[in-house]
Parts: structure tokens; sequence; C-alpha cells
């Protein structure tokens, strides 16, 4: 089961003036579940997003690159899970956009107003007539409150919906946060299978929601790993429908930090959701690493760590087999590292220091840290101010049974 997560109550998802969402059961790779999203924007809305950095990138993240970076307003976005459309070259292009024409046709809009969005197998071929016949039912139901359900239809090996909200002030005027996001497995920046869907109703200006998603991004989707797969449809999508009725926020303006940070906050609740949902976890680890010379080096020593199968294993294990955690470190490339300064820290317990375990830890300490199902590894370098944290999950024997029989 997910680690300290459950599904968020309807309620609990509160609804933005000005984006509306549908969704169908559209039999796109398994029948009676809700597969197919359609999201509504008012006019004058304003969107920006990141996407994987994978060179394989599916069909529908180049239609959306290109959209984005149109002159047409984006209006509406269109998800479908069970075929992520990926590796399927010219043709998964031609039915990416068979899709969003069909969609644009419906809504009167312009097609390059519409994003698509897919998730599932790769390497297999979009059912186009599939996600076309269930636009109608999707349409139909377009609801502000819709939240749990359009979390619910982008799922794929997810055992939770994964969704939050906040309430700020800008202004004094009221200034609504909704998120949605999916991913279990394949989960690596950059960017860390995720799908990610942010909207707030705040007035925002495009080049200040641009600015804000890439610090959101690196902050939250950038530093979660559940295996070190990078997937070829990662997508994050931010969303200002300028309802609220606050000023302009611009990036000049007083108000910019506080809803940079707001947006922020509800990115990391919801890359902090993969991985306690990733797939077959059980324990969900920070991995903060201080005291280095810069961010890059930080990161290499906390991906060593948090990638490691060795040490994953040992996790879900409850085994402090620490041992591990000193040979990450050691390789992760940081040039003239002194293993003679670092300290080595599980919880507040100190594992390791001078080269070596520490004179009064005692294996006894290590066990019960990690029977705990939230777990602190944390490293000084004891070569600088930079520090960074990422989140990580173990590896448990139902991670291989479900990547086994994924496709079945």
């Amino acid at each position: 089961m997910p680690v300290n997560l459950n599904t968020p109550a309807a309620s609990s998802l509160l609804p933005i003036n000005g984006v509306t969402l549908g969704f169908a059961e559209a039999h796109i790779r398994k029948a009676n579940r809700k597969d197919l999203l359609v999201i509504l924007l008012a006019e004058g809305s304003h969107v920006s997003g990141v996407f994987t950095q994978n060179q394989f990138c599916a069909a529908p993240v180049l239609l959306c690159k290109t959209h984005l970076a149109g002159d047409q307003p984006i209006r509406a976005l269109l998800v479908n899970t069970g075929c992520a459309n990926a590796g399927t070259g010219d043709d998964g292009l031609y039915r990416a956009k068979l899709t969003t024409e069909a969609l644009a046709i419906a809504l009167n809009i312009h097609p390059q107003q519409v994003l698509p969005f897919s998730t599932g197998v790769i390497l297999e071929t979009l059912p186009a007539d599939k996600v076309i016949a269930g636009l109608p039912a999707a349409i139909a139901n377009l609801k502000q409150d819709n939240w749990l359900n359009a979390a619910e239809a982008i799922m794929t090996t997810d055992i939770v919906a994964k969704g939050t909200s906040r309430r700020i002030v800008l202004g004094g005027k009221s200034v609504t946060i909704t998120g949605i996001s999916k991913g279990s497995g394949m989960i690596h920046p950059n960017m860390a299978t995720m799908l990610g869907y942010i909207a707030t109703d705040a007035v925002i200006s495009s080049s200040a929601l641009d600015s804000i998603i890439r610090f959101a991004v690196n902050k939250s989707f950038n530093c979660i790993t559940v295996d070190g797969d990078t997937s070829t449809n990662d997508s994050l999508i931010m969303i200002a429908s300028n309802q609220a009725g606050n000023v302009e926020v611009t990036e000049n303006s007083a108000e910019f930090t506080v809803l940079r940070d707001a947006l922020t906050d509800v990115a990391i609740e919801l890359a902090q959701a993969i991985v306690r949902d990733g797939e077959g976890a059980t324990k969900f680890m920070t991995v903060t690493i201080e005291g280095g010379r810069d961010d890059a080096e930080c990161r290499k020593v906390a991906y060593a760590i948090a990638h490691s199968p060795l040490i994953k294993t040992a996790f879900f294990a409850s085994d402090p087999n620490l041992g591990r955690i000193l040979a990450a470190i050691g390789y992760a490339g940081v040039e003239q590292l002194d293993i003679n300064a670092l300290k080595l820290y599980l919880g507040d317990v100190l594992v390791a220091e001078k080269g070596g375990r520490a004179l009064a830890y005692e294996e006894s300490q290590g066990v019960a840290v990690m029977q705990q199902p939230e777990i602190l590894v944390r490293v000084d370098l004891a070569r600088g101010n930079a520090s960074c944290t990422v989140w990580t999950c173990d590896f448990s024997y139902d991670y291989v049974r479900i990547n086994a029989d994924y496709r079945s």
C-alpha cells in the first residue's frame, strides 16, 4: 500500500473558476475504468508546461510543445491512459493530431488550442477511434468540481489518486490552487511516467507563470525518483484562469513570491505523493545532502543513494546494511571528496564519521529507524554551504511483480 497516502476527499479538491473537467470510459486498454479526460479552460487563461528530456519523447509531447509555442491561446487539454503513443513515429503524431482535431471541432476551437497527453504502454498504436468516440461523454460531464474524477482518469499503475488544494490571499483577493498528478513507476527526472496538472484562478502574466513553473519543477518533480527510469511522456502543466480579480501578478510584483511558493508547495505535495505510491513502496525516504560545494555535486550524491537497488532493497528489509550508502557516496563522482570529513546520519542517529563507523553507533539504533515508514538519510559532505533534498522509496517484491505483469 502507499506510504501514508490516501485518496483525497472529492470535497477537498477545490474548484477553480474558469476550469472545467470531464471524464469518460473509452475502453482504450481496459473496460470499466476512467481513461479519458478533457479539461476546458476559459478564454484568457494562460498555460505553461515543462516536459520530459527523454529524446524518445512521445508524439503528444512533441505536439504539446508545438502548440504551446504557437500563436493560439490554449483552451483545452486532452489526456488518455492505456497507451503512451510513444515510439510510434509519424503514425503516432498523426493519431495525436486526429484526437486534438476531433476535440477542437467538438468545442468549436482551433486544433492548436488543444494540448494532448498520453500515458501507458510504449511502442503501441494509439486507438484514436476509441479516444474520439469517448469525447462526447467527457464533454457532457464537464464540471468545475470534477477534480477527483480527473485524478482517477489519469491513473495507470497508481494505487491512489493524487490531488491537493490551497487557498491564499493576493492583494485582498482569495486565490485558489488545485493540482492532480499521476505516477508510480518509471519515475526519475528530468522530468520525473508522470503527468501533473496544477491550476489557479490567480491573475498572472504569461512570463511570470513560465518563471514559476520552472522554479516549482526544480523543487518538486525534479527531486523525485522511484526507479531511475525517465519516461517518454512526462509532462507538467500550470494553468492560470485569471478569474480571481487580483491585480495581475508579474515577476516584479510584491505578490509574486507568495504565489510562486504556494504553487511550488502544491507541486511538492503532488511529487511526494508519486513516490509514496511508488510501485510496491513500503518506505518513503528523504535523502538530504548538506555541506556540498554546489548543487550539482549534492545531487550526484543524493541520486547515487536514491537510485541504488542495494540500498532500496535494504530499506525494504529494514536491514541497516549502511555500508551500501557509504559505497554509493564514494562512487557518486564527487572529486577530491574527503571521506574522513563527511558524516552520515540515519534519522537523528550518527552512523559514520572519520571514514568509518561512528563509535557510539549500535545496529539496534539503525534497525529502529529503518522499521519506520518514513526515513531520513542525511549526509554532511563538509565541503561548503550547498544542499539538496530528493525523495525516493524502497524496492519491494511487488515492484518486480507490478512491472513484470504491466502489459497483462
